[in-house]
C-alpha cells in the first residue's frame, strides 16, 4: 500500500505564487514517474507537470515558464512551485506517483487533492 499526502495550496491573487508538496510513503521499492495533475470545475483532469526518475521534465504548455516541478528522491517527495498564477490556474491539484511496491507490483497512486484558487 502506497499513500500520498499533499500539502500547500490555498488562495492567492493573480500574479502571486504558491507551492505544493507531495510525500509518498508505504510499501515502496522504487519510484519511476512523479507528477501533478489538475481538474478545474466542469473540466477533465489534465497533466500539469511530470518528472521521471532520470530527471526528465515535461510541462503543459499553459504553465511553461511559470511552474517548476522538482523531486526529492531521498524523501520520496515531489514539489510544484507555481509563480505568476492566473485565474485559469484555479483547480484541484492532484499528486500522482508511479513505481513498484516492495512486492514488485506496479502501483499508480493519487493524492487526495488540494484546492488552488486564484482570484482578486
Amino acid at each position: 500500500q502506497v499513500q500520498l499526502v499533499e500539502s500547500g495550496g490555498g488562495s492567492v491573487q493573480p500574479g502571486g505564487s504558491l507551492g505544493l508538496s507531495c510525500a509518498a510513503s508505504g510499501s515502496i521499492f522504487s519510484i519511476n514517474g512523479m507528477g501533478w495533475y489538475r481538474q478545474a470545475p466542469g473540466k477533465e483532469r489534465e497533466s500539469v507537470a511530470s518528472i521521471t526518475s532520470g530527471g526528465s521534465i515535461d510541462y503543459a504548455d499553459s504553465v511553461k515558464g511559470r511552474f517548476t516541478i522538482s523531486r526529492d528522491n531521498v524523501n520520496n517527495a515531489v514539489n510544484l512551485q507555481m509563480n505568476s498564477l492566473k485565474p485559469e490556474d484555479t483547480a484541484v491539484y492532484y499528486c500522482n506517483v508511479k513505481g513498484y511496491s516492495l512486492f514488485r507490483k506496479v502501483f499508480d497512486a493519487w493524492g487526495q487533492g488540494t484546492l488552488v484558487t486564484v482570484s482578486s
